[in-house]
């Protein structure tokens, strides 16, 4: 579904990615962990098109991504940042369906689709005549989230999803989020620093330290057999995690 090869992006002096290859598998969930500053969010907003790498090239669906296809590419894509990205002067329904109207929907194509996606992610509809400021953050996230997924994206590019909500909504909406992407088989890229987050959402988990990638493959092989001495102390730091 997405293929990057050796993709490296530099902002001045700082390099965010050295030359990173990758390949996420259709209709699963990919994570790319790592701690702040090791070019996670770098990646994913290469992949949604919003920068261009200085080296290397990146395929979504087979499609070669340069400022040409971007934009056509990127209505392939639901995206979902941390406090959701709402423009705080329209209506939750207003964000919702805001490229929708741009590509000239009926509104009964529209409406249908607002009822399918309440039900979807449990959000009552007359929440949607609220304001971003007038709902709390998990109610903003579930916005976020209708709004990611009304045109029915191949592709959902998570980035800190769930950061700033506090523990008990964060673990519910963890819950919906995953049963969510199960349930519509979407390719999922999800970017957290949180290992257990990690080990909950991820078929393959992308370690990166340093704009490059120390180790990737299944939670239990990160935790139960690290490629080096980085990615063991990477996991004793959240010992906290209670493997199942």
């Amino acid at each position: 579904m997405i293929h990057l090869h050796r993709v490296t992006k530099s902002y001045g002096a700082t390099q965010a990615l050295r030359a990173v290859s990758l390949e996420v598998a259709a209709g699963q969930t990919t994570v790319l962990l790592g701690p702040s500053g090791c070019g996670k969010s770098t990646l994913l907003r290469l992949v949604a098109g919003l920068i261009v790498p200085d080296e290397g090239n990146i395929r979504v669906e087979g499609t070669l991504i340069t400022p040409a296809t971007a934009p056509a590419l990127r209505q392939r894509m639901g995206y979902v940042i941390q406090e959701g990205g709402l423009f705080p002067h329209l209506t939750a329904r207003e964000n919702v369906i805001l490229m929708a109207r741009h590509l000239g929907w009926p509104d009964g194509r529209i409406a249908q689709r607002l009822a399918d996606l309440a039900d979807l992610t449990a959000l009552p509809l007359d929440m949607l005549d609220r304001y971003p400021v007038q709902l709390s953050g998990g109610q903003r996230q579930r916005v976020a989230l209708m709004r990611a997924l009304f045109l029915d994206p191949a592709v959902l590019l998570l980035d800190e999803p769930l950061g700033a909500l506090d523990p008990m909504i964060r673990s519910d909406l963890q819950d919906d989020l995953r049963a969510i992407i199960r349930r519509l088989g979407k390719t999922a890229l999800l970017v957290t620093h949180d290992l257990s987050e990690a080990g909950f959402f991820g078929d393959t988990v992308v370690l990166l330290r340093d704009g490059a990638i120390v180790q990737q493959g299944s939670f239990r092989d990160l935790v139960e057999r690290p490629a080096e001495p980085f990615v063991e102390r990477f996991v004793q730091a959240q010992r906290s995690l209670v493997l199942e």
